[in-house]
């Protein structure tokens, strides 16, 4: 009888009884799908959620469903997301991070004992009630409701059947316990009290640990492309970020204290040794942000700088893109143009690989990100686009072409492997994310028997060498004027 089968289920070599086989074979193949590279990751507190965890949201909206609203700290995480999404960043993974003397709201309600699920201040908001639901049937109805973050009913004859109702939502603001006999004498409301923020986390905190994945250490593995600390203007911390944003593949914005001076600045970069591409050094000129809640707040550059180039195709650099929702800085105060920077001090920041986000700009009369600079000094790779195109082209590579280990080494697996990887590259090149220069494509694949010879083959080994040309950033625009009556203009023909 014959017999339909997936390619890898069929052992050919043990066919005793004469038959049709039939093998369904999948594409050998493999098509690389480009990693997302629009995930900002920020570190944060907040009065309300989960702490150490990652939460995903793409908007202010969901932001403030699961860490409540917004917060008068420089850390706050709502704050954070409304600066970025000014700057057209939609997608984010949020941590939040408390100093350990937060506490979470409590109140009492009959025989039950009641605690927010989260510590914070926005417990404190919560009001809990119970009423009968029918005398009919003797349920009852225990209403939970928060002005910020929703509210939610749950249904029991008693206490019991109420906790256990509470308990089965994974998403309940409250948790109860039951401390006396579980039938309800009589309908009641209260309000929960005693929520605290705690103090303001120290900058270690917000770096965590990496064997607990605490604080930035939350972010492993989660997909981000480029991350910050909200509200942070530690040089220390620096370390830490760029050790992290190397290993995972992540561009770490951060941002100096809040008044730098530029001496300060060049003096913490050479004393910690912040000289790679992983991270882009903000100068701590901090921002003035007109928030639609708070009114105005000093905002970290380095938020304003992680939202923009979250928002821009991995190819492209900070550089001159306009900035939204800035109304001054401590340097020029609240006119916009009232000192600026010189170009001898525009200078010094640059040559020492330190950004800065000031007005005006080369475009015109707006704030921008002045350098587009990473902390490297190698003129090769100091470039916002070399960071974001390199972490980008190695996750995506990562994500899939590991499913061919294991292949059994011989020309078909070369051809596929060059077949994976130069399509791949052709999607980017059609994307304009490469471009092509004289004529000449970008990149170059070798992956067959010249790079991958015998003796090496023999020990497992498999090699494919890849070469990408990145298109360059325009930084210096010469445009050569001569004009007069004097001058002799020849015109090339098709010029006009």
């Amino acid at each position: 009888m014959p017999q339909l089968l997936q390619s890898s289920a069929l052992n050919m070599a043990a066919l005793p009884v004469p038959d049709l086989y039939i093998q369904i074979a999948q594409p050998e193949t493999l098509l690389i799908s480009g990693v997302s590279s629009a995930l900002l990751g920020i570190i944060g507190t907040a009065s309300w959620g989960p702490v150490d965890v990652p939460n995903l949201v793409g908007s202010v909206g969901q932001c403030r469903e699961i860490f409540a609203g917004k917060r008068g700290w420089a850390s706050n995480l709502n704050v954070a997301v409304d600066v970025a999404v000014h700057q057209g960043a939609s997608q984010f993974c949020l941590v939040r991070v408390t100093d350990g003397s937060d506490k979470a709201a409590q109140a009492s309600l009959g025989a039950a004992h009641i605690t927010a699920r989260y510590t914070g201040t926005a417990g404190n908001a919560l009001v809990v009630s119970v009423a009968r639901q029918s005398y009919r049937d003797g349920q009852f109805v225990l209403s939970v409701s928060h002005e910020e973050l929703g509210s939610t009913a749950y249904t029991g004859a008693d206490w019991k059947g109420l906790a256990k109702a509470v308990a089965e939502d994974t998403q309940s603001l409250v948790l109860i316990d039951i401390t006396g006999d579980v039938a309800i004498a009589e309908a009641g409301s209260v309000q929960l009290a005693g929520g605290a923020d705690g103090g303001d986390p120290a900058p270690d905190r917000f770096i965590g640990v990496a064997e607990t994945r605490t604080g930035l250490y939350a972010l492993t593995s989660q997909g981000c492309s480029v991350a910050t600390l909200a509200g942070v203007g530690d040089a220390a911390t620096m370390v830490p970020m760029l050790a992290f944003g190397r290993d995972e593949g992540i561009y770490m914005i951060a941002a100096g204290p809040r008044g730098e001076t530029m001496a300060q600045a060049v003096q913490s970069k050479a004393a910690y040794g912040l000289w790679s591409h992983a991270l882009k050094y903000m100068h701590g000129d901090w921002l003035w942000w007109n928030d639609d809640t708070l009114g105005l707040q000093l905002v970290s550059p380095a938020l304003f700088a992680a939202g923009k180039l979250a928002a821009l195709s991995p190819e492209q650099s900070g550089l001159n893109k306009p900035l939204a929702g800035i109304v001054g800085s401590q340097k020029n105060g609240l006119e916009a143009t009232r000192f600026g920077y010189t170009l001898a001090e525009l200078g010094k920041l640059i040559e020492n690989g330190i950004d800065v986000i000031c007005n005006p700009s080369p475009g015109g009369q707006y704030w921008a990100i002045r350098a587009g600079h990473n902390t490297s000094q190698n003129v090769a790779v100091q470039s916002d686009s070399y960071t974001r195109l390199t972490n980008y082209l190695a996750r995506s590579l990562k994500g899939t072409m590991g499913q061919y280990v294991g292949s059994v080494i011989n020309d078909s697996l070369f051809g596929n492997i060059r077949a994976s990887i130069l399509g791949f590259l052709s999607s980017l090149l059609s994307q304009g994310i490469l471009g092509m220069t004289a004529g000449r494509l970008p990149y170059a694949v070798l992956c067959d028997s010249s790079n991958n010879p015998v003796e090496r083959v023999a020990t497992g080994y498999v090699q494919a060498d890849v070469q990408i040309q990145y298109q360059g950033i325009n930084e210096k625009f010469i445009i050569n004027l001569q004009g007069g009556a004097s001058v002799s203009v020849s015109t090339a023909s098709g010029s006009v």
